[in-house]
């Protein structure tokens, strides 16, 4: 018996980006060869060509690689990916005053994107994610698990059409017939995945209940990534605080005609590696604060009858979270981490959860994977849910979870999602 392995002639990533070359860089050429016949051998059109190669197969890998974390609809990345790559690709050019063709460049940029979202409708009812679950150990929760058609293999020798994959506990007593069963699948090529394994890909969230599911040593997150990624966030702090230091002057303005009090708003917190920091924000709430132990006092609610109105713009947007750029150029936290919390909570939490302490073993960020997710709470039951989130963006520390966090961001920016 053997799963359906031969992917349709549209999945394949090799005629994918052929023919995207095909139609983003050829076709254009093409037509301009067909007004002017010398075009093609004029220096500026030959630049254009290479940096839109560059700059095409740059953004399908980037947007190939964001759809590899489950649950993301990729769909909506593409556009965001291409202008991207296409930026930073003609905009190196521009700096190097390297003379190139425009019509070229942006007929390649609108056609990679079309092509793509072309192949993205055409492959949808082409490659359904269906899965086939093998019996025995812990496997009755994942029909729980929206977003895939589950399907139950009853026998070794029964035959499941166009599986993408199929699930098992792989540390229950499967009997002979059914590890024959996997070692076949996996020979086929068929995806083999383990039951934690394809749970924590499909809800996006690592489970993290008893130790000896994730010891330190699976969680420590990529060691060079770590200095890369501290090098790009210092760089674009000091951007940041450069270029926008009028517009943050503007909003300190603001905030002082509004309330009564300085602009700016400090806190301790615990930071990297447990090491408390003070960090920065716009002041979005006035100085009176109700009655009430420290710990509801750190504790923002839902309508919190503190926020001025400015305050909630800021808060909606963000923007009150800008200032965190001066934390990132000392060396205290990342733009993209778990959220550092008040001392005052993050030893409540520390108390009542177990692993809580192990989030900080990277930079906290501005914004991170349990902010797009799950917004802002509070209740220990939802920050227990936020460690989830916490520790699946720990395990994957990646550029591509962070490029597709930035993505999520700007989109939490434009709807205000989780602010309080």
């Amino acid at each position: 018996m053997n799963l359906p392995n031969q992917r349709h002639l549209l999945l394949r990533m090799r005629f994918q980006l052929l023919g995207g070359l095909t139609f983003a860089i050829a076709l254009p050429a093409l037509i301009r060869m067909s007004f002017d016949p010398e075009v093609i051998v004029s220096p500026n059109m030959q630049m254009t060509i290479a940096a839109a190669f560059i700059a095409h197969t740059t953004g399908y890998l980037a947007h190939k690689r964001i759809g590899n974390f489950p649950g993301v609809a990729a769909t909506g990345y593409i556009l965001p990916t291409f202008a991207l790559s296409y930026c930073v690709v003609f905009l190196t050019i521009f700096f190097f005053r390297i003379d190139y063709s425009r019509f070229q460049a942006a007929a390649s940029f609108i056609q990679s994107t079309l092509w793509y979202f072309g192949l993205s409708l055409a492959t949808r009812r082409l490659d359904p994610y269906r899965l086939g679950i093998i019996p025995g150990g812990d496997v009755d929760k994942l029909e729980s698990i929206s977003g895939v058609s589950w399907h139950w293999i009853r026998s070794p020798d029964e035959i499941v059409q166009y599986a993408s994959g199929v699930v098992a506990d792989l540390r229950a007593d499967l009997s002979d017939e059914w590890e024959r069963y996997i070692a076949d699948r996996a020979l086929s090529g068929t995806p083999v995945y383990h039951v934690k394994q394809i749970t924590e890909s499909l809800t996006e969230r690592v489970e993290i209940e008893h130790l000896s599911e994730n010891t330190l040593g699976s969680l420590n997150p990529n060691q060079a990534y770590l200095k890369i990624k501290q090098a790009i966030d210092w760089m674009a702090a000091l951007f940041v605080l450069v270029v926008f230091s009028p517009v943050f002057g503007l909003v300190a303005l603001a905030i002082r005609l509004e309330s009564r009090g300085p602009a700016l708003f400090s806190q301790d917190r615990m930071g990297y590696r447990g090491n408390v920091c003070t960090v920065y924000k716009f002041r979005t709430m006035r100085l009176a604060a109700p009655a009430g132990d420290e710990k509801e006092k750190a504790i923002t609610k839902a309508g919190d009858t503190r926020i001025t109105r400015l305050g909630r713009l800021l808060r909606k947007s963000r923007i009150d979270e800008l200032p965190q750029a001066i934390n990132i150029l000392r060396g205290e936290m990342s733009w993209i981490g778990p959220r550092p919390e008040a001392l005052v909570l993050s030893r409540w939490y520390e108390a009542e959860l177990p692993f809580y302490r192990y989030r900080h073993i990277v930079r906290p960020g501005i914004t991170g994977w349990a902010q797009v997710n799950q917004g802002h709470v509070a209740a220990v039951e939802e920050v227990l849910e936020k460690l989830h989130y916490d520790f699946y963006y720990i395990k994957n520390f990646s550029p591509w979870l962070d490029v597709l966090i930035v993505f999520r961001t700007v989109k939490t920016m434009l709807t205000g999602f989780g602010a309080k």
